[in-house]
């Protein structure tokens, strides 16, 4: 007989968590229905999740977590690339946490007044301030809260067409929205480095992890989303590519 180790235990239950938030919406779905699918008590549960509202934050933690490592990483390079670094980031981002986002668009009020509600805001002023650029203006501000939608929206609502497709037509038509292009060939996916892949920093293999842990990633979701080989993706979180 197989014990489930407490990580193994708390995988499971986000992982129906998300199933049926997905299924019934979050608001109608009680921690015991959770309980009941996985033939837990209800008390086993609450001992990985003291309150429902904890598991739909650690759902969202690696969205959360994505988002603020693009906007430093924008932030920390040439001012004149941040607007298309956080733009193509930020799609590449959505489009790989495409069911967990599906619960936060029909109701952002569901994380509450708590930290990730506060992290989402800050994300979300960071992301127009750097697309909107120095010294912006009112259309510039207004453009880039629309250039933010422009690239977020899209996923809900068009969940059944293909990744490359639809990214594509996003940074297109936020491209025509603010009148500008992106460095290179706007629309192709993001090409990982050639040769030996890089190892994941401390951080970047616990967000690995989270994204592993939703249940909702897969290996080359990780792999695009950190822009590494899926091989190191692999290597880092212990998985045979078998």
């Amino acid at each position: 007989m197989t014990v489930d180790t407490p990580d193994d235990t708390r995988t499971r239950i986000l992982r129906a968590a998300l199933d049926l938030f997905a299924e019934h919406g979050y608001q109608r779905t009680s921690l015991r229905q959770i309980a009941e699918r996985l033939r837990l008590t209800k008390a086993a549960i609450l001992y990985h999740f003291p309150a429902k509202e904890h598991l739909l934050a650690a759902l969202v933690e690696p969205l959360v977590a994505d988002f603020e490592a693009l906007l430093d990483a924008a932030e920390a390079g040439p001012a004149e690339r941040a607007r298309w670094t956080v733009l193509e980031g930020w799609v590449d981002i959505i489009l790989g946490h495409r069911r967990p986002l599906g619960m936060l668009f029909h109701d952002i009020a569901l994380v509450g007044r708590n930290d990730t509600y506060h992290r989402l805001v800050q994300i979300a002023m960071r992301a127009n301030d750097l697309i909107a650029g120095p010294d912006a203006g009112r259309r510039e501000r207004v453009r880039a809260v629309q250039a933010v939608a422009a690239c977020s929206d899209p996923v809900v609502f068009f969940a059944d067409i293909p990744v490359e497709v639809l990214r594509a037509d996003m940074l297109a038509g936020v491209g025509r929205l603010l009148g500008d292009a992106p460095p290179g060939d706007a629309g192709t996916p993001p090409r990982r480095r050639p040769g030996r892949p890089r190892a994941l920093s401390h951080e970047q293999v616990e967000n690995a992890r989270q994204m592993y842990a939703t249940g909702t990633h897969s290996a080359d979701d990780i792999a695009t989303a950190l822009g590494v080989s899926r091989a190191t993706v692999y290597r880092h979180l212990g998985l045979s590519e078998t």
